[in-house]
Formats: structure tokens, sequence, C-alpha cells
């Protein structure tokens, strides 16, 4: 591990790492549940430590990390196979393209890498109990990390969570608490709580080492491409965290020498869902008022880190789009039967952008070598793409009914 300390990334000012637990002290008296968060951390690592310390032929990955391993929880998290997939590439006009297949993670999703930091953070401070607010991935990650070091995990859940997730988060023993309403709902409930109740609260970007932890899949993009930075890397994006995650990753890794420059980022979202698009376009923040969408894991009225994910499109001079249910779907379905790997509709959702891209005017460079995040693993929730597909019916077990069915 290396020295670090936490920096609000809107007035600048500087905290020791046990000064504060959640937001700046100053900038976040401004912030109210219903608006983005105002006053998130970041964590600024000694990085001439690292550049001096890192070597590519024995990576020690614990110099990015603002936890130390003793208090790491003991089920691995990360590692996912990036798969290069050349005839998806071919077909969209690029000169490679890989997809970073995290529904191999502990619990099915990304967001395993958060709540392991966290749960690593709880273990640290002596938190016998984390809670968070989610729309699923999120909460069955943390009931996951917290099952396999011992802690208590408490879950506020929107009502219409997959059945498939609250399940995931039943049998790994935590409290779920199913709210009338939104995945905001559940956001603002689960900071009452921690206000009230104490507990150390997950919630994306609210605390900071849920930046941090999604971070390590960008480091593992650059290491996976043999330390080269891609041209392109394309995000679902909901609440912004995954996509501030990524940036950090490679901000850290400029800022300690090791490349020298940020790969484009691209920000995708579903139509319904799309306040930080219109946030990037426009300049001027606004909710999305009716976040319906099949890509459930994105569906968020108020994006948490809205403000950080326009700087990160910004700084890497990105850009950001939205996609529609169907494109969504069908871009799912694309992706399993050209590549094998089948994400549920959030992580389609990276992948529908890049379609849509590719055949518009914006159409990335035949050059690029560009890489998608598959964000979580299709059996997280089968009722979406059941919408669009028929299971077939059963045959008599009879030769001649297999050739009839055929036809």
């Amino acid at each position: 591990m290396t020295p670090f300390h936490y920096r609000c990334t809107d007035c600048g000012k500087t905290y020791s790492r046990d000064q504060v637990r959640y937001l700046c002290l100053d900038c976040g008296k401004k912030y109210r549940p219903g608006i983005p968060l105002v006053g998130v951390l970041e964590a600024v690592f000694d990085y001439a430590a690292i550049a001096s310390s890192f070597r590519k032929d024995h990576p020690d990955w614990n110099l990015f990390c603002a936890v130390e391993p003793e208090f790491h929880p003991p089920l691995p998290v990360g590692g996912t196979p990036l798969a290069t997939v050349d005839r998806l590439a071919s077909e969209l006009g690029l000169f490679a393209l890989s997809v970073k297949n995290d529904g191999l993670n502990p619990s099915g999703s990304l967001k395993d890498r958060a709540s392991f930091l966290v749960v690593a953070e709880a273990r640290r401070l002596g938190e016998p109990m984390v809670v968070a607010a989610s729309t699923g991935n999120a909460a069955s990650a943390l009931t996951t990390l917290c099952a396999s070091a011992g802690l208590k995990a408490l879950i506020f859940v929107p009502e219409k969570a997959p059945r498939a997730k609250l399940v995931q988060m039943v049998l790994s023993g935590a409290r779920v608490v199913p709210v009338k309403g939104t995945y905001d709902d559940a956001f603002r409930l689960s900071l009452e709580y921690t206000t009230e109740r104490g507990g150390l609260n997950r919630n994306t970007a609210y605390h900071p080492l849920t930046i941090e932890g999604k971070k390590t899949v960008g480091l593992e993009i650059w290491s996976q491409l043999g330390y080269e930075v891609p041209g392109a890397i394309l995000v679902s994006v909901g609440d912004g965290v995954i996509l501030g995650g990524v940036h950090k990753a490679f901000v850290d890794l400029k800022r300690a020498g090791l490349i020298d420059r940020l790969p484009r980022l691209i920000g995708v979202q579903a139509e319904n869902s799309d306040a930080i698009h219109r946030y990037v376009q426009n300049g001027t923040y606004a909710d999305a008022p009716n976040p319906d969408t099949v890509a459930d894991s994105i569906s968020v009225v108020c994006p948490s880190n809205a403000h950080g994910a326009r700087r990160a499109i910004l700084e890497s001079e990105g850009l950001t789009l939205t996609v529609s249910d169907d494109e969504i779907l069908e871009a799912q379905g694309i992706l399993a039967s050209r590549t094998g790997i089948f994400t549920e509709p959030a992580g389609a959702t990276a992948v529908a952008g890049l379609i849509k891209l590719q055949s518009s005017s914006s159409r990335l460079p035949e050059n690029t070598r560009a890489v998608v995040l598959a964000t979580g693993h299709g059996l997280k929730d089968i009722d979406a793409p059941l919408s669009r597909i028929s299971i077939p019916p059963a045959i008599e077990p009879r030769l001649e009914a297999v050739m009839e069915a055929g036809r």
C-alpha cells in the first residue's frame, strides 16, 4: 500500500485518511438527498513512490490500493477475463475489440470491486455492519463480501429489484429492506439510517472507496492489453461511478508516469435514464424524471456521481450517447451469439452504444483498439431477454420429431 490522502473534487481541500469518512466536510454540507453528490473525495497517492516501485514484470497492485491487504476479505475479486472478439470487431469496423467480462466476479457483477474495498475498510475500522442502497448488483456484491468476511449487511432496495438478485442477498444472510419507491428513495433512506443508527455506508460515490474499488477494472484492462492504453473504453452509465472509477485508474497511472495519455471514455445510457448524457451535452444538470428501462441496474433519477462522470468524459475527450431498450436487448443477443458472453441488459447497454456509434458519423476510426465493459452476468435478469425470445417446445424422443421440429 502507498500513502494517500483525500482531496475534495469540488474545492480541492485535503484530508488525512481518518479525518473524514464520506464527503468533504465543507462541500458536503451543501448536499441534500435528491441532488447529485457534492464534495466527493478522491484518494491521492504518493505517485513518485508508485513510480519507483511498480514493475511490469512483477506488478504489485497493492501500490494503488487504499486499504492494507491484511484487511481484505478472503473471497478473491477481480482478475476477470478480457476477451478478444475479432468477429464482432470486424463487423463493427474496428482494428481490435475486447470485452471485459466482469460478470464473472463472485456475485456476478463489477460492483464486487467496490464492495471488496468498503468491506476491507469496515474491517480496518472495526465496523460490524455495512449499509447500502442498490437496485440489485451493489447489494448482491455487498452481501457476498460481507458473508465472506463475517460482517452484517443491511440492504435497502427498490421493491421492483430483480428476484434473482434478491435471492442472492437473502441467501447471503443480509437483512434486506425493499422500499416502495425508486433507487433514489432507497439511497436517501440508507443515509438516514447510518446517520441515526450507525454502520458504514457503502453508497456509491458517497463512500470514496467505491470509486477506488471500481478503478481496479481499469488497471486490469491496462495490464491485460500488455500495458497499452486502449483508444476507447465504453461503459454503461447509471449513477456514473463505474465511469468515474475507470477514469481514476488511468489518471492514477498517468500521475505515476506509467502512461502518457488517457483512453477516450464513452458513456452509454438508456434513453429514459439519461441525466448524465444531457448534463454532458448542455452543461446543465437535470434529473431523469422517469428512468424506466429494461436495464434496471442503470435506472436512476438522480445519478450520485453526475459531476464526476461529466468531468471524466470531458477530461478524456470522450462522449456520451443513449440507446433504446430495443437496442439494448438486441445488443445483448448480438454479444451472446457472436462472442458467447451473456451479460445482463445493463452490461449490454455499452455494446448497444458501440453498435450505434459505429453506424453514425461519430464512429471510431478503424485503427481504434476499443474495450467494452460487460458489467454483470446475464443470469441476474432473464426476464428481460425472455421478452424477445421463445423457448422451443418439447418434442417426442424420436429422431423424426427432431427433423420435423427443425423445418
